[in-house]
């Protein structure tokens, strides 16, 4: 009896003329995603995001206000690190550096997704790996962590 509620809605969507800017008016129905990550041994939430259709082992940082790539894992992104202006001074692990600011074209995480994420990218050796910080985190539906879980909804 499920069918004719969910075919009801989706009515009720179109004919309300919900509209997602495309230029032929059909409304783009996109289903909310969800996704956990448990946390390692030592209590951080490794795992793989695809960062404009790279795969690419992040480290989830709420403490880290922007996605933070180094210069390898941007490289592999197709953002072109060696081109960039690094002129964004930053604090890091290792001392204050340089970064360059970033378009990402797209980040998703276990079917959660997000476009046009501003991220930094670190000069070559400031930075092992990718941080996956609140500029991604901050346009989810919801995060949060629940006995060494990480929840992720968009």
């Amino acid at each position: 009896m499920r069918a004719p509620i969910v075919f009801a809605s989706l009515l009720l969507l179109v004919l309300t003329g919900i509209s997602t800017g495309k230029a032929d008016g059909i409304p783009e129905l996109r289903l909310m995603s969800a996704t956990e990550i448990k946390a390692d041994r030592s209590g951080h939430f490794v795992t793989k995001a695809s960062i404009n259709g790279s795969d690419i082992t992040v480290l989830v940082d709420t403490g880290a206000t922007s996605v933070a790539l180094s210069f390898e894992d941007a490289e592999d992104a197709g953002l072109r690190p060696a081109h960039l202006d690094y002129n964004v001074p930053v604090s890091t692990a290792n001392g204050v550096t340089r970064a360059a600011r970033v378009m990402i074209d797209t980040i998703e995480v276990g079917g959660v997704e997000v476009d046009d994420v501003d991220g930094m990218v670190l000069p070559e050796g400031a930075l092992r790996g990718t941080l996956l910080g609140m500029s991604f985190l901050g346009r989810l539906e919801s995060f949060r962590i629940e006995d060494g879980v990480l929840y992720l909804k968009d």
